[in-house]
């Protein structure tokens, strides 16, 4: 579209203009008017730039969406006679609510961010502020917008803790004194995804990059197991977790200790009755406790002791610190099959080439973990 013509302002329009312009306060909207007044005196587009000292952008918008008509399209929207400064009520609304869940107000949604804070203090408040605002006034009172952690507390059963912390403990003072008679292993499932997330990305100052919408469709199912005494790791590629495939993989399993109780110089065929013994340490999951799968794992690997964590206790099973530290590892990496993802796995897993940090919290996990190292 072509610029206006030189003085396509009626007498009329340029009398409004210069009204305004004498009497509006406001800087943005007499620079606007300025815009207007300028390109009617046949000014072009740079002139006006360097005249007035703002951008070419902002001169090429009011050039062409400035209505000399309708004043108020000058004005930016909390310039309305709606739009209100937040007042000390209102800050003491924003900072009672926000220590509030959500559903206690009757929203589904589990958490606030500051557009919904926006939206619902607008509706209590009748003052409209934009999201940017309230995230204004949350920091200058010292909030920031952090990951919560997840408090499994009140939900976990203290005695029944107790109690395991104390059998456990006794677990591992005998394997640790007597390797060769008592073994103490963790297991746990977990999934791992070809769909990669990606936070951030460098690119050039002023200008944000963008990453393509395609999701990459792909899940490897993992079992697996980590020993206490030396943090060996195995695990298990799997199509999807069940009490038969549990069953199966802890038939896997055994092999793998028999063998290597085998390799230090035993005779395969003492292993029942001279081998180490396993407890096993696993969380209450329904496929885990199933009567048949119990039963027939007291007759097949009788070697071996299931021992339940209590409810809500994920901070007592070691190997969580080991998915935790794979799915980091993996993290931002594009993989182009399944197949791929599995191999790195492989490696990570199973050929000890994840490095782990023991003694690191891990975040969002309820509470700390609690085995000693």
């Amino acid at each position: 579209m072509p610029p206006p013509a030189k003085n396509f302002l009626t007498p009329e329009q340029v009398i409004g203009l210069q009204k305004t312009l004498k009497e509006n306060e406001l800087s943005h909207v007499r620079e606007r008017i300025l815009i207007i007044l300028l390109q009617n005196d046949g000014r072009t587009q740079q002139e006006i730039s360097k005249f007035l000292g703002c951008s070419p952008r902002t001169v090429a918008y009011w050039c062409m969406n400035g209505d000399p008509d309708k004043l108020e399209t000058l004005h930016n929207r909390r310039d309305y006679e709606h739009y209100r400064k937040a007042t000390p009520e209102y800050i003491e609304l924003l900072l009672k609510t926000v220590d509030k869940s959500p559903s206690s107000l009757g929203y589904e949604f589990g958490r606030w961010t500051a557009e919904r804070l926006a939206t619902y203090l607008t509706m209590a408040t009748g003052i409209e502020l934009s999201s940017s605002q309230v995230r204004r006034i949350l920091k200058r009172k010292k909030y920031s917008y952090i990951w919560a952690k997840y408090d499994l507390e009140s939900q976990q059963n203290l005695v029944e803790r107790a109690l395991f912390e104390e059998r456990l403990n006794r677990y591992l003072a005998v394997a640790r004194e007597y390797p060769e008679l008592l073994q103490v292993w963790f297991w746990d499932e977990s999934g791992f995804s070809l769909q990669v997330i990606r936070r951030k990305n460098w690119g050039q100052k002023g200008q944000r990059k963008n990453i393509t919408g395609q999701r990459r469709r792909g899940r490897i199912n993992v079992m697996g197991a980590i020993r206490e005494s030396d943090r060996k790791r195995v695990g298990f590629f799997i199509k999807k977790g069940n009490a038969d495939i549990f069953l199966e993989q802890l038939q896997q399993f055994n092999e793998l200790i028999k063998q290597e109780w085998v390799n230090k110089g035993n005779r395969l065929e003492d292993f029942q009755s001279h081998g180490p013994r396993i407890i096993l340490i696993l969380d209450n999951a329904s496929f885990h406790k199933r009567q048949d799968i119990l039963s027939r794992l007291s007759q097949e690997l009788p070697n071996f002791r299931l021992d339940f964590l209590p409810v809500y206790s994920p901070d007592y099973n070691m190997i969580e610190l080991v998915w935790h530290s794979c799915k980091e590892y993996i993290a931002h990496r594009l993989f182009q099959s399944i197949d791929e993802l599995q191999l790195l796995l492989d490696r990570l897993l199973n050929q000890g080439e994840l490095v782990i940090n023991w003694h690191r919290k891990i975040k969002n996990k309820g509470n700390n973990h609690h085995i000693a190292t």
